[in-house]
Parts: structure tokens; sequence; C-alpha cells
């Protein structure tokens, strides 16, 4: 699990990486635009750990922010709430024996 951790991490931290350079951005310029520390740029792209919120500023700079849509999950096809509007099946009704 700790490996598939570090490899997915390094993974995404090419990616992030690529499309920094298919855009024509220098580390510090995205780091500007983020508005995060330039380490933090330099870590994230090392596949060193980062947080989710230097993630979403990085990926929100670069334009990408379609890319983390297919990170969200999907809503469900079950409303639970649908139930509410819905009448409630009734039970057989009780006799009330007179005293």
């Amino acid at each position: 699990m700790e490996t598939a951790t570090k490899d997915l991490e390094r993974d995404l931290g090419a990616a992030l990486r690529a499309r920094r350079l298919a855009a024509g951005r220098t580390q510090v310029e995205l780091s500007r635009e983020a508005n995060i520390s330039l380490n933090a740029v330099r870590s994230l792209e090392a596949g060193a750990g980062s947080s989710v919120a230097t993630l979403v500023r990085v990926v929100h700079a670069l334009s990408a922010d379609a890319w983390l849509s297919d990170l969200t999950p999907r809503p469900a096809p079950f409303n639970p709430l649908t139930l509410l509007d819905e009448p409630r099946p009734r039970g057989p009704r009780r006799v009330r024996r007179k005293k």
C-alpha cells in the first residue's frame, strides 16, 4: 500500500509538471499564480507529498479544474430524499377491543 501511494504521488507530480511545462510556466510563476511557496510546487512535482489545498491551488492556476472533476465522486443515481415525497405504505389496522 505504501509503495502504491508513493508511486501515485510521483505520477501525479509528473503529470502536474508536464501540465506546467506545456503551459509554458516556470515553477516560480506557478507558485505566484497559485499563491503558494516555491518549495510547495517543487515538493508537489517531486511527488514528495503535499496538502489537498496546495494541489487544488496548483490545478486551478494551471486552468485544469476539469482534471479535478474526474476525481470527484459521481452523484448517486438514487436520491434518498425522494422517498420523503412518496406516500408511506400503511400496515394493517389494529382493532381495538372494548373493555
